[in-house]
């Protein structure tokens, strides 16, 4: 399968502008692309490339006063198949995860563990470990959580969806992550592109997707609550303990996002 992504951003300032931009597909599906993918600016703009302490692939610029638009628009190969169920995926016990997985054990900015820890052990701790209990989480968050794009509120933590019982993507995303590491299950949150491939188009512009994944039987796999079924054509972008890690767009001043066009369709 081959799918065309890609995006137009525009953003206005008041003065010049740092920013940190997490917009480019994660390094681990660059050998997919069938395209280059590069970000492109309407306005002379100097960008430098780094890569985070989660091995995104991040740029950095300075915006310049007035409206910049920064695009990008890139065609890359899928298998077209549905995400893998691991659903003989074991759990790990603490002492035998690696290292660098317990930084997703503990509570971040929008995954707020302590205030759902004491729902979390009463409620899931008789399901069966390992998959079985991602499963069990993602199926209460998804009747939890109604999904609706004029609930979004970018201060929302996972107790906030809990109480709220409304949200975007990111509240579903936010919930189960936080659920899932009061249970000990290592979680990260995921951001990218998911089109309506192989299922109903979404009447709703489209949007930039979130999902997570848990750590389970040596490997990281997807786990997405807010459609609690394996889909088709995911394109990941970035990886980290919540939002906060993988924000498309970081600005040390005023910047109004005044433009957002997402593209993700399969191409025939």
């Amino acid at each position: 399968m081959k799918i065309r992504a890609g995006f137009h951003l525009g953003y206005e300032c008041i003065q010049p502008t740092p920013m940190l931009l997490v917009l480019n597909i994660h390094p681990s599906r660059r050998a997919d692309l069938l395209s280059e993918q590069v970000l492109t600016f309407d306005r002379p703009v100097e960008a430098w490339e780094y890569t985070d302490g989660f091995g995104n692939a991040c740029s950095r610029i300075v915006a310049p006063p007035g409206l910049t638009t920064i695009s990008t628009e890139f065609e890359i190969y899928d298998t077209g198949q549905a995400d893998i169920v691991p659903v003989q995926a074991v759990q790990h016990a603490i002492k035998d995860l690696p290292d660098e997985v317990l930084v997703f054990l503990l509570g971040s900015r929008y995954c707020d563990i302590d205030r759902l820890s004491d729902f979390a052990w009463a409620t899931f701790s008789s399901t069966p470990l390992g998959w079985a209990r991602v499963q069990a989480i993602c199926d209460f968050v998804h009747n939890h959580i109604t999904f609706d794009y004029q609930k979004a509120d970018v201060l929302r933590t996972a107790h906030g969806g809990f109480t709220d019982k409304s949200g975007v993507c990111r509240d579903f995303a936010h919930l189960a992550i936080a659920l899932c590491r009061c249970m000990n299950i290592p979680a990260r949150y995921c951001t990218g592109y998911l089109g309506d491939i192989g299922v109903p188009a979404d009447p709703n512009p489209m949007d930039f997707s979130a999902w997570f994944e848990v750590f389970l039987g040596g490997h990281w796999h997807t786990a997405d609550a807010r459609h609690n079924t394996p889909r088709i054509g995911r394109i990941l972008m970035a990886t980290g303990r919540d939002a906060t890690d993988v924000a498309m767009s970081t600005a040390f001043g005023p910047a109004r996002l005044s433009r957002f066009e997402v593209i993700t369709e399969e191409v025939p």
